[in-house]
């Protein structure tokens, strides 16, 4: 049975090619990615994977003289086309970076700017989504009487959970992460891990990951890419127990990478 029979695809990739001036980063992509599931992105160094993961909410477009060819289709809209919002697009696809990067702001004003960039004035409405996305991320507990504190006083951990309700306050349907745990310690690493499997039952989850214990415990599907291209692509019980292609099972079992 196709996987697409079973899943809702919530993002398409089709034939995407990628180009850093003359530098092909990425070739031929096609990949799909389901509502309410987590797909890993795994690889080695350099295979393509912060590239392919920054295409699907328009980051690369900040670099200059990149080329992009190709769909990438969010609920079958094209999100390049011409008549396409970027700033409604990474509402929509919001993004967790390898290191956590909190606003030299209050931890309130944290999460109240992309509301306000949103054009929500409602005070109350604010404040509710605030605080629904600070319990969402798991820090509401640790946080709500210090609000107007600095965000950067927050520890590494709760630095990168912050960001996470950031992007969850503007209610996104789409959440990548690019190597999210890459800068924490164990126990913080622990809970962004947990954060991520309950998050997947609402949203659509993309995330970029070198560990590959990490990919196990909170993937459904798993993608291999290698040198710019899409080497394999299925269940991750499938990837991690019964890989097609022999060049997965040699990166799995740590002969390359």
């Amino acid at each position: 049975m196709n996987i697409n029979d079973c899943f809702n695809c919530r993002i398409r990739v089709e034939n995407v090619n990628f180009y850093y001036a003359k530098s092909q980063a990425l070739k031929n992509i096609n990949l799909d990615m389901f509502n309410n599931n987590a797909t890993a992105i795994i690889g080695p160094s350099g295979c393509g994977k912060s590239t392919f993961i920054r295409l699907l909410n328009r980051m690369n477009e900040l670099i200059p003289n990149t080329n992009l060819e190709g769909k990438i289709l969010l609920d079958g809209k094209d999100i390049n086309a011409i008549d396409t919002d970027v700033v409604e697009i990474r509402q929509l696809v919001g993004m967790v970076f390898q290191k956590p990067n909190p606003f030299p702001k209050s931890i309130y004003n944290n999460l109240s700017y992309g509301l306000e960039v949103k054009g929500i004035k409602d005070k109350h409405l604010i404040e509710k989504r605030i605080i629904e996305s600070l319990k969402k991320s798991v820090l509401w507990d640790e946080v709500k009487d210090r609000l107007h504190d600095n965000a950067l006083r927050l520890s590494g951990g709760q630095q990168q959970r912050l960001c996470i309700a950031r992007c969850l306050a503007v209610e996104p349907e789409v959440i990548l992460f690019d190597e999210p745990c890459a800068s924490l310690d164990p126990i913080s690493t622990a809970k962004i891990e947990e954060l991520i499997v309950e998050l997947k039952k609402n949203y659509t989850i993309v995330i970029v990951t070198h560990n590959m214990q990490q990919a196990a415990r909170v993937s459904d599907f798993t993608a291999f890419f290698l040198l710019g291209e899409l080497i394999e692509f299925g269940t991750t019980e499938k990837i991690f127990t019964s890989p097609k292609n022999k060049k997965t099972e040699e990166y799995l079992t740590g002969r390359f990478g």
